[in-house]
């Protein structure tokens, strides 16, 4: 019952991380990556798909993106998308492919940035912490029960708190990595 409890913990706590990471990559440094355009939506034959399913991504240089859509018909909708996304980016057309330039970062913004990412780091940190509180409410209930012992319902806790542990560190390490990441110029 308690492995049962910890391994559900563990696997909500992997995918706390998980999330965390990727809502990091949506965050622009200084370099172009594709990811960046991820949660970019357009509108396709009457429904919001993808920017990655209607279009090729791709990286052309450092701070260039480049995309190519299938469909000559989506250039115009492909650049509207982007330029009301929050990303801040103006999109450059030439025929059938959009390139998407990346201005470079002021000292300022990247203060902002890392302002977001750690406010978003406590974010994961509260959300772990409420497994772990869930976690040990669920081996106390146990406890009531008379289902374990005091020492199964003590070593269950420890168990519980050495996860906290463990993904918390993960989290800072993320955060870590992404804070080198916006300092680059």
């Amino acid at each position: 019952m308690i492995n049962d409890i910890t391994k559900d913990a563990r696997d909500r706590m992997g995918k706390t991380v998980v999330s965390f990471d990727t809502d990091l990559k949506k965050l622009r440094t200084g370099r172009a990556h594709t990811s960046l355009l991820d949660h970019i939506t357009v509108e396709y034959y009457g429904s919001q798909v993808p920017l990655s399913q209607v279009a090729n991504v791709a990286v052309e240089d450092s701070r260039t993106l480049t995309i190519s859509p299938w469909e000559k018909p989506m250039v115009a909708v492909i650049e509207k998308a982007i330029m009301t996304s929050d990303l801040g980016l103006n999109p450059a057309t030439a025929g059938t492919l959009i390139r998407v330039p990346l201005p470079p970062l002021t000292e300022e913004r990247r203060k902002d940035m890392i302002r977001i990412v750690r406010g978003e780091a406590e974010g994961a940190r509260v959300a772990i912490r409420n497994i772990r509180r869930d976690a040990i409410g669920q081996i106390k209930e146990l406890m009531k029960e008379k289902m374990i012992s005091e020492d199964q319902e003590h070593k269950g806790e420890d168990d519980v708190q050495k996860l906290t542990d463990e993904f918390v560190a993960k989290i800072d390490t993320v955060l870590a990595d992404k804070e080198k990441e916006l300092l680059e110029v």
